[in-house]
């Protein structure tokens, strides 16, 4: 069952009106949970904690958040490397996430994967992978797995605009589109591909028309917007649930930092970074929430609640051990071992 808002539809009673502002503060709860987290990566790679680079999403966390809430308990996502949304989103605790960033005992692979690599069978989160589109087909193979076998799961597949121009990304919209597979290909398009206008790479105005051309429907939706986001989303999902194929949902987003630290941005003005910081998707959030008769200090309450966890879950990350040599063989691994 999806994670939908409960006054969807309905009700106009005291008790709808507040189970839908409870349904709106784990909305905003679980986007300022991802917002937080990659903040404070950003300062911890800044301090040299951080092995190896990372690839934040700050700005881009409504694409995620929406559709966590409207997928299925059961469904799958296969993040790209700029996937900690999508893992913490799925349920992969702040902990566990802090921990396989940092290199620790505690990681969700016990500290191997790292920032790229965020991974948990038991959460239905596929390792995150860092090449571009190369998760499009493996999203293809869960989803036909899910066919064959009647589970009705559906997988999520989330990747950048960038990933629209390899190889990958055309073979996996045609084998779905012939199998009618149970997936969803979700486009986080923030205009750039990595540090490429992606308007200077493409002759279309919207990368979803691509989709036409192998008979999958499209939409486009503002990925700046959870709750638009879950509205489609929810619609795309149910349809892959019931039989009817894959959608390509392209959600126009954009991330407010670099595409890796020491990205200069020398590609985009202060202007536009500005311009978009505007529609930040945790401040709609809250707004959503004020609007909903929800107090100054009850959202502050929440944005206490959020932090206190978050940084938690970081000291504790920080305090765990590295990984054990004894346990390095492949049998060993969490993810390996799972009976899912």
């Amino acid at each position: 069952m999806a994670m939908t808002d409960p006054a969807s539809g309905a009700a106009s009673t005291a008790s709808g009106a507040a189970a839908r502002t409870g349904w709106l503060r784990d909305v905003f709860e679980l986007a300022l949970v991802i917002r937080t987290f990659e903040e404070r990566l950003e300062q911890l790679f800044a301090a040299n904690l951080i092995r190896g680079s990372i690839h934040l999403g700050i700005g881009q966390e409504a694409v995620a958040v929406g559709t966590r809430f409207a997928a299925g308990p059961g469904d799958l996502v296969v993040p790209t490397y700029r996937g900690h949304a999508w893992a913490l989103a799925w349920g992969m605790t702040p902990e566990q996430a802090f921990g396989e960033v940092l290199g620790r005992q505690d990681g969700c692979n016990l500290g191997r994967g790292g920032s790229k690599h965020l991974g948990s069978a038991q959460l239905g989160i596929l390792p995150g992978n860092a090449i571009v589109a190369a998760g499009l087909p493996i999203a293809c193979g869960t989803a036909l797995t899910a066919k064959l076998n009647g589970s009705g799961r559906v997988t999520i597949a989330p990747f950048g605009d960038g990933a629209t121009n390899q190889g990958a990304f055309h073979e996996a919209l045609n084998l779905a589109a012939i199998w009618d597979l149970p997936v969803v290909f979700v486009c986080e398009n923030n205009l750039y591909s990595e540090m490429t206008p992606i308007r200077q790479m493409v002759r279309v105005s919207s990368l979803a028309l691509r989709s036409e051309s192998y008979g999958i429907p499209n939409v486009s939706v503002d990925g700046m917007d959870a709750l638009a986001v879950q509205e489609v989303m929810g619609q795309a999902i149910g349809r892959a649930a019931a039989g009817g194929g894959p959608t390509f949902v392209e959600a126009f987003t954009y991330r407010f930092c670099g595409h890796m630290p020491g990205d200069t941005q020398s590609y985009r003005t202060r202007e536009e970074v500005a311009t978009w910081r505007e529609r930040d998707p945790v401040r709609l959030l809250a707004g959503r929430l004020a609007a909903e008769g929800v107090t100054a200090q009850h959202i502050e309450e929440s944005v206490r609640r959020v932090t206190d966890r978050v940084t938690a879950a970081e000291r504790a990350a920080l305090d765990a051990p590295a990984p054990s040599a004894a346990t390095i063989g492949l049998g060993a691994e969490p993810y390996l071992t799972s009976t899912r």
